[in-house]
C-alpha cells in the first residue's frame, strides 16, 4: 500500500523533535456548490529540529512513533511567486 503524503505548514515547533503541521483542502460544499475550506493539524516527526513556523513541508505517512505522532517530515517545498 503507497504511504499518503501531504503538504501544509508548520505552526508550531515548540516540541523537541516534532512539528505540528496544519493541512488545509479545499473542497466544494454539496448544497451551495461553493468551494470551503477546511483544514487539520497533524504532528510529525523531526529528527533534526530543523524546520520553524511558517515553512511549508511535505509529510509522509509512517509507522506509529507515538500516541499522536504517525507521520514524519519529508521535504521543505519551494515556493513560486
Amino acid at each position: 500500500m503507497p504511504r499518503r503524503e501531504l503538504q501544509g505548514v508548520v505552526v508550531s515547533d515548540k516540541n523537541d523533535k516534532t512539528v505540528v503541521v496544519q493541512v488545509e483542502q479545499r473542497l466544494m460544499h454539496p448544497v451551495y456548490k461553493k468551494y470551503v475550506k477546511r483544514h487539520k493539524k497533524y504532528a510529525a516527526h523531526d529528527e533534526a529540529n530543523e524546520y520553524k513556523i511558517g515553512d511549508t513541508i511535505k509529510i509522509i505517512e509512517s509507522r506509529p512513533i507515538s500516541k499522536t505522532k504517525k507521520w514524519v517530515v519529508g521535504s521543505k517545498v519551494e515556493l513560486r511567486g
